[in-house]
């Protein structure tokens, strides 16, 4: 979380209500968030001196905003250019499918079927972020961040594609 924290503040400074939103709104693929768990990475990189907090007045309100400092910038590159991991990407939800047999047919066939509207839900969104990045793309050709943004994005709408399939065809063995 403190690394997605830092590549945000590194775009522009930002509150902690601006930081869930942004990593709500397309990130939410990589990191669910809470407002704790982003208070508390916040705490992490303040005490470390990663960034810096400041003030500024919206709609009349007093809010605190977080910058990313020179040694927080350091820190952000430094992980930027460590390898890729090679991780499996683990998924809890995929135990409930392993042990679905101990359920009725028309439980199962009910859970497959929300999850399914879930997920085609999550890819309505994940395409409009596509089509949104896409645009901002051509309006910036030359920005690699954007670039690789889309990149991103294109891989979540890739794998939530993969995952209906497959939940489609789990769904069709069920009701066979």
């Amino acid at each position: 979380m403190e690394n997605i924290i830092l590549g945000l503040l590194l775009l522009q400074s930002r509150t902690i209500y601006q930081l869930r939103k942004r990593i709500n709104d397309g990130l939410n693929l990589m990191y669910s968030c809470s407002t704790g768990s982003i208070q508390s990475a916040i705490k992490k990189l303040l005490r470390h001196g990663y960034i810096d907090i400041g003030e500024v007045t919206e709609k009349g309100k007093l809010k605190k905003l977080y910058a990313i400092t020179d040694s927080g910038k350091k820190c952000f590159h430094d992980w930027l250019c460590r390898p890729i991991g090679n991780g499996a990407t683990k998924n809890p939800e995929l135990s409930k499918i392993y042990f679905l047999g101990f359920a009725e047919k028309e439980t199962r066939l009910k859970l497959i079927e929300n999850h399914i509207d879930g997920l085609k839900k999550i890819l309505s969104d994940l395409k409009k972020i596509c089509d949104d990045g896409a645009t901002l793309l051509n309006e910036n050709k030359d920005n690699d961040i954007f670039r690789y943004q889309l990149q991103t994005a294109i891989y979540g709408r890739d794998l939530m594609k993969f995952n209906i399939e497959w939940y489609n065809r789990l769904l069709k063995n069920i009701e066979e």
